[in-house]
C-alpha cells in the first residue's frame, strides 16, 4: 500500500504540508503525520518560539537547507499562527516533486 504524500504539485512549484512542533530541543524533520481530516503532513521541529515569526521562520530556514534550495523559494500560503502550515516551494514542479519523493522515501514506504 502506498501512502498519501504530504505534497502536491501546482503550476509555479510544489504545496507542502507541514505540522510545526515548536520549542523543540533540536530543528530537524521527524517524519509524516496523519491529518485529522485527512491526507498526511511532515511533521518538523524547530527550536524557535512560536511568537513573532520566530518558529515560521525557522521552519523555512530548515526546509530550506534540508532541501539545497535558496531560502527565497519557500514561502508560507497559510498556518502563520497555528501548528498545521501549508508552504509553496517555487520552481519546477516535476523536479521538486522528485526531489522530495527521494528525501521523503523512508517515510513514504511505511505502512
Amino acid at each position: 500500500m502506498t501512502r498519501s504524500r504530504p505534497f502536491a504539485a501546482t503550476g509555479d512549484g510544489v504545496r507542502l504540508a507541514i505540522r510545526l512542533v515548536p520549542k523543540a530541543r533540536s530543528e530537524r524533520i521527524l517524519g509524516l503525520i496523519e491529518e485529522p481530516a485527512g491526507g498526511v503532513a511532515l511533521k518538523v521541529a524547530v527550536s524557535a518560539p512560536p511568537e513573532a515569526g520566530k518558529a515560521n521562520a525557522a521552519l523555512l530556514r530548515l526546509l530550506a537547507r534540508q532541501m539545497g534550495l535558496p531560502q527565497r523559494d519557500l514561502c508560507l500560503l497559510s498556518g502563520t499562527r497555528d501548528r498545521r502550515k501549508m508552504v509553496q516551494i517555487t520552481g519546477n514542479p516535476v523536479a521538486l516533486a522528485q526531489m522530495l519523493e527521494e528525501s521523503l522515501l523512508p517515510w513514504l514506504k511505511r505502512d
